[in-house]
C-alpha cells in the first residue's frame, strides 16, 4: 500500500495519528504537496461525506476524520505556500450573531478545507461587522453562515443585507446552513445558496466559485 493510500485509509477510519505518519512518509518519498490534498484529503473527504448522507457515519465519525484530515493539513499547509499552490477557493465561516452552537460549522469548515478550500473560521455569535472586515482583509470569495436557533436566523438577513450596504456583497457569494434553515428562507434573504449538510455544503461552495 502506498503512502497515500495509507494516509487516504487513515483519514476515513479517524485515525489521526496515522494520517500525520502517512503524510510525513509521503513527502520523504518525494510527492508533491498538491497531490497529497488533490489526490488524497479531497478525495477522501468526500467519501466521508458520502458515508454521512448514506447514514454509514455520523457526527462522532466525521469529526474524527476531520481530525486525522487537519492533522495531515498542519503538515502540508506550509509546504503549500511555500511553492504558491492556491487554494480553489477561500471561506470566512461563522455561525450568526446570538448563536453559541458551533458543532456543524466545525463538520462544514473542516470538509471545505478538506475539500481543497482555505478556511477563516470565525466561530460563534459572530456579528456582520465581523463576517465583513474578515472578507474584504483575506480577500475571501465565499461567506458561510450558520445557525441552529429559529430566532438567530434573522443575523443571516442582516448580515446579507450589511454586506449590501457596504458595497461588498457582488464580491462574496454568501451561502447559509444550519438546521432551521431552508433553501424557501435561504431565497427569501437573499443568499447564493443553501447546504443540508456539510457534504451538501463542499458541493455548492465548489459551484458557486466555478459560477
Amino acid at each position: 500500500m502506498s503512502e497515500l493510500e495509507k494516509l487516504h485509509e487513515a483519514v476515513i477510519e479517524g485515525d489521526w495519528k496515522a494520517a500525520a505518519a502517512a503524510t510525513e512518509a509521503a513527502i520523504a518519498a518525494g510527492v508533491a504537496p498538491l497531490l497529497i490534498v488533490t489526490g488524497c484529503l479531497v478525495p477522501a473527504m468526500d467519501e466521508v461525506g458520502r458515508r454521512f448522507e448514506c447514514e454509514e457515519y455520523f457526527v462522532p465519525e466525521m469529526l474524527l476524520s476531520a481530525r486525522a484530515m487537519k492533522a495531515s493539513m498542519a503538515i502540508v499547509r506550509p509546504l503549500l505556500v511555500a511553492t504558491g499552490a492556491q487554494p480553489i477557493g477561500r471561506v470566512v465561516i461563522g455561525t450568526v450573531k446570538g448563536d453559541l452552537h458551533d458543532i456543524g460549522k466545525n463538520l462544514v469548515a473542516s470538509m471545505l478545507e478538506g475539500g481543497g478550500f482555505e478556511v477563516i473560521d470565525l466561530g460563534a455569535d459572530v456579528a456582520p461587522e465581523r463576517f465583513i472586515e474578515a472578507a474584504a482583509s483575506k480577500n475571501a470569495n465565499l461567506v458561510a453562515l450558520s445557525a441552529l436557533l429559529t430566532v438567530t436566523m434573522t443575523s443571516m438577513k442582516t448580515t446579507i443585507d450589511a454586506f449590501q450596504t457596504a458595497g461588498l456583497r457582488d464580491k462574496v457569494k454568501i451561502m447559509v446552513g444550519g438546521a432551521p434553515v431552508t433553501q424557501q428562507y435561504a431565497d427569501s434573504i437573499g443568499a447564493d445558496g443553501y447546504g443540508e449538510s456539510a457534504g451538501a455544503a463542499v458541493a455548492l461552495a465548489r459551484k458557486l466559485v466555478a459560477a
